[in-house]
């Protein structure tokens, strides 16, 4: 749905609802900044993990701790478990 300019810092869109322009602009540039610097940071990241790499670890199971960290505790008991239940399952030995 198109919307109707109905002066210069408001549109009205669908059923006339006012739409401050300014407002809405300045949440559209605070999310691409946001998103510029999620990228910088991405790639500052994957600079890390070619470091890692390159001292000889790697950079998997790396990332794999890394994401255990995140989880809470109880998160990762879970998980643990469900990968235990499944590799029994199928007669898979992890240690």
């Amino acid at each position: 749905m198109a919307a109707r300019k109905t002066d210069d810092s408001t549109a009205t869109i669908g059923h006339n609802a006012p739409v401050a322009a300014q407002e809405l602009r300045a949440f559209v540039e605070r999310i691409e900044d946001l998103e510029n610097r999620k990228a910088l940071l991405g790639e500052d990241i994957k600079g890390v993990y070619a470091e890692v790499k390159s001292t000889g670890f790697d950079s998997k199971t790396l990332r794999k701790i890394v994401a255990l960290r995140k989880m809470d505790d109880e998160k990762r008991v879970e998980q643990q478990s469900l990968l235990q239940l499944y590799a029994d399952a199928l007669g898979l030995d992890l240690v």
